[in-house]
């Protein structure tokens, strides 16, 4: 058996950048954090030659008589369409149980479905003994999304979810990627964990309908998109310098910054809705903040000094907001290993997690 488990991230610069209508033609950059909210992977042996799929969030199910058979089947089937996509690109022959788990609702705008990918990616490439960097891991993954799947995706989502940690992520125009960890002194990375907040505001959401209008407008390079990308993308690098430098008072002013250029990206980014939250955020004193993801819906990240926490806290738990609680990941996609036949070096460095969705009762 293996249980695998992979994070989702918050990005607070440079997002839209990573898609290729835009870094192709100018090189893009993101500064993001993983966070400890999880997906979850676990797979077991079967004896029969079949492949059983079961996703706990989505309430489906799915079991198919070989690996073979799957080349025929549409990539959207039922809804599990991504450990299908995952399954056709390894093209192994092999039978198994797959029980799928996440911590957070899909299409919150926490790049959850890039995490799914990522993480079927690493428990069954450690499962056919066929192990990738994680460079590997994340290229195969945006991949597979973009080309197999044929959805408007960037690349931020699968490098954060394999890499792990707080990163700044260079989207070079010849399409390699470079992961620079950002190593922040103890306090300040203390220090601005505890003055990030989340809010849900109760809005999910698939993203790939308002990255499609990105990339379309991003293909005018004189448009007034890839202007505000062009701003979106310095803000997240002075952002970077802030944090380098432990100015976290600009940190927080320049994630307004970035936010009000990201608007300007596209209508859909965000809405009176979003715009009135973010309002009450601010009146209370966040110094910035924005939706996570594409926009649109999903959670509402906010940077805030703790002398102004329950101020906001409590103005938008009266806009019917939820707080969701979190910490930073630093270890990115990882695989937990219960099987003699795996070399002991791939249980370096993980631990055993229980799952939120009781999966002793599965295993």
């Amino acid at each position: 058996m293996l249980i695998g488990r992979s994070p989702v991230r918050i990005s607070f610069g440079g997002g839209g950048t990573d898609l290729p209508s835009y870094f192709e033609q100018f090189g893009g950059a993101v500064l993001s954090t993983s966070i400890n909210k999880y997906f979850y992977t676990i797979l077991g042996n079967r004896g029969d030659g079949r492949i059983q799929v079961i996703s706990s969030d989505l309430r489906l199910f799915g079991n198919w008589s070989d690996l073979a058979a799957l080349s025929s089947l549409p990539a959207d089937n039922s809804g599990l369409e991504i450990p299908l996509a995952v399954l056709k690109d390894l093209g192994a022959n092999f039978a198994a149980d797959l029980f799928l788990a996440s911590e957070i609702p899909p299409g919150t705008g926490l790049g959850s479905s890039a995490s799914v990918c990522v993480n079927l990616l690493k428990v069954l490439s450690t499962y056919l003994r066929s192990p990738l960097s994680k460079y590997d891991l994340a290229e195969r993954a945006y991949r597979i999304t973009r080309f197999g799947l044929k959805r408007h995706v960037g690349k931020q989502d699968e490098y954060a979810a394999a890499f792990g940690g707080l990163n700044y992520i260079r989207f070079n125009p010849d399409g390699t990627t470079q992961v620079e960890p950002l190593q922040l002194d103890p306090g300040v990375l203390s220090a601005l964990q505890s003055n990030l907040m989340l809010f849900f505001t109760g809005a999910a959401h698939h993203s790939w309908d308002i990255l499609a209008d990105q990339e379309v407008s991003t293909r005018l390079p004189d448009g007034p998109a890839v202007e505000a990308l062009h701003q979106v993308k310095e803000a997240g690098a002075l952002m970077r310098e802030a944090l380098l430098c432990g100015d976290l008072e600009h940190f927080g002013h320049l994630l307004d910054d970035a936010w009000q250029a990201k608007k300007r990206v596209s209508q859909r980014i965000s809405n009176p809705r979003i715009d009135r939250y973010y309002a009450v955020a601010r009146e209370h004193g966040a110094l910035g903040g924005k939706i996570t993801g594409a926009g649109g819906g999903g959670f509402l990240l906010l940077y805030t000094e703790p002398g102004c926490q329950a101020a906001v806290r409590a103005g938008l738990q009266a806009e019917g907001l939820q707080e969701m609680a979190f910490a930073f990941d630093s270890q990115g996609a990882q695989v937990i290993v219960n099987d003699p036949f795996i070399d002991h070096d791939e249980r370096a460095g993980t631990q055993w997690t229980f799952l939120p969705y009781s999966p002793a009762a599965v295993v």
